[in-house]
């Protein structure tokens, strides 16, 4: 039903119309605007107590390196975190979208939030907006079924792993990982391996670098190690 002063209802299902629109405009001569790369370096793993997330520093604009200390590690609540790459903005807006579900979630419970509510939250929202929100996360997390690490993708996917690498310097850092990774790792261990496999993205890597964070989460909570390991030049 429409009038004049009520448009129709759109059709249900997904919307293809700025897609024809967009090869229409290109064919009349216009330029679309570029996309600007962006880099990141995420690894994370699970070990004998919990989970293990580090990430680079660096956050870049093309050639351009636009911030030496960004923080890419995102807490959801006490349990939950994500390392993300891709958009900082995508990255930081879904971060404050996400921890206010959980905290509603966790407040109408009175109970601590499983890591699949936050996950499904994330999923759902990238594949509502088919890739368009550029962030490809690691989300991991700590709950009373156990320790949880996923990967997610642009488009919503996921998947559950026990080690994984995401950004521009992953196919280093994932290399490394796959090579050294064994179940049942101590913490000590566990910080060796996802420090050699940022290192790995930042030596092979110019989008990624200026030093490390890692994000340690056990049974008794969330322990946030910024500047694990700086650059010599920057100390």
């Amino acid at each position: 039903m429409s009038s004049a002063l009520l448009p129709p209802f759109p059709e249900p299902g997904f919307s293809f119309e700025n897609v024809e629109r967009n090869v229409s405009l290109v064919k009349k001569g216009f330029k679309p605007p570029k996309f600007t790369s962006t880099g990141t370096t995420v690894a994370a793993a699970i070990f004998d107590g919990g989970i293990i997330i580090g990430t680079d520093k660096r956050a870049s604009a093309g050639t351009i390196v636009a911030n030496k200390n960004t923080n890419k590690i995102h807490k959801i609540s006490n349990n939950i975190a994500f390392g993300g790459a891709g958009t900082a903005a995508d990255c930081d807006q879904m971060e404050k979208m996400v921890r206010a579900h959980v905290e509603l979630h966790r407040l109408n419970s009175g109970k601590q939030v499983p890591v699949c509510v936050a996950l499904t939250k994330i999923t759902q929202h990238l594949f509502r907006y088919q890739g368009h929100i550029q962030c490809a996360l690691i989300v991991g997390g700590v709950d009373k079924f156990g320790y949880h690490l996923h990967h997610v993708y642009p488009h919503g996917s996921s998947s559950e792993v026990l080690f994984e690498a995401m950004g521009s310097g992953s196919l280093a850092a994932i290399s490394h990982l796959e090579l050294n990774y064994k179940q049942n790792m101590n913490l000590d261990e566990a910080k060796l391996l996802i420090r050699n496999a940022i290192l790995a993205g930042v030596e092979n890597d110019l989008a990624s670098g200026n030093g490390i964070d890692l994000c340690i989460i056990t049974p008794s909570g969330m322990e946030h190690l910024v500047d694990y390991e700086i650059p010599v030049a920057f100390v």
